[in-house]
């Protein structure tokens, strides 16, 4: 069976990326920082679909936590990686904590650098192999820290896909926008606040599985719903200035 390594697996995007998957007849290993929430994960995914799932607790952002995931990925190859840790931070730079921001850029740059790099070995060997990048809408517009970050996972998973896709190795970037996940509820944002109608929100299911159809037909950018093609389009044509203000919706 394949077997798919998700990171940031416990809840959310992560955790609907393993039932899905699981649901498909796929083996799973399951990477966040909340081991009892993995296993509640694991558990759902042996229980309903049985599969064959691994716990793999580790923070990310501590180098010897991430190095035994690094590990996991060049000693004992998977078929896809999905890349889904994250965290938000308030859009006021100026203001926010700067080791929170480094981790910030840590965590949505350097991480998923990283177990790229510790994936793309072995799946170069054998020819075949999916690398799926939990970026953002945001990429496409001036938001913060977060709207750079995930800039440079789209950029770079572009680049990725067109290098690696002639040696079997397909790179997918997904651009959801406002997602009903913990996510977004962690930061204290729901539809109809702070300027985000309910029309903007995505179901996490949807998402999932559309990106899930486009990695598998190996697109490098993957953009949910039809509203957010149409709307990444369009702000690409606002000012600087007018994009910005725009971007300033939600948190």
């Amino acid at each position: 069976m394949p077997t798919a390594l998700i990171t940031g697996a416990s809840s959310g995007l992560g955790a609907e990326y393993a039932r899905r998957l699981a649901a498909r007849g796929a083996d799973l290993v399951l990477v966040a920082r909340d081991v009892r929430a993995l296993e509640e994960v694991a558990t759902e995914a042996r229980v309903r679909w049985g599969a064959s799932v691994e716990v793999l607790a580790a923070d990310l952002l501590v180098p010897e936590e991430r190095a035994l995931v690094e590990r996991r990925l060049r000693d004992t190859p998977v078929d896809v990686l999905i890349n889904n840790a994250g965290f938000g931070l308030p859009l006021s730079f100026e203001t926010n904590d700067i080791e929170a921001e480094a981790r910030h850029l840590a965590l949505h740059v350097e991480v998923p650098m990283r177990l790229m790099h510790a994936a793309l070995g072995p799946m170069l060997a054998r020819g075949r192999g999916r690398i799926l990048n939990v970026a953002s809408a945001a990429a496409f517009m001036p938001r913060s820290t977060y709207g750079a970050c995930k800039r440079w996972l789209v950029s770079f998973s572009r680049w990725a896909d067109a290098e690696y896709a002639p040696r079997g190795v397909r790179v997918t970037a997904v651009c959801p926008g406002y997602t009903h996940t913990s996510f977004h509820e962690r930061m204290g944002l729901a539809p109809g606040r702070e300027g985000v109608p309910g029309w903007m929100w995505l179901d996490a299911g949807t998402v999932v599985e559309q990106s899930l159809r486009d990695l598998a037909r190996g697109r490098a950018v993957s953009i949910p719903s039809l509203r957010y093609r149409v709307l990444t389009v369009l702000v690409r044509l606002l000012p600087d200035r007018i994009a910005a203000r725009q971007g300033r919706r939600g948190r």
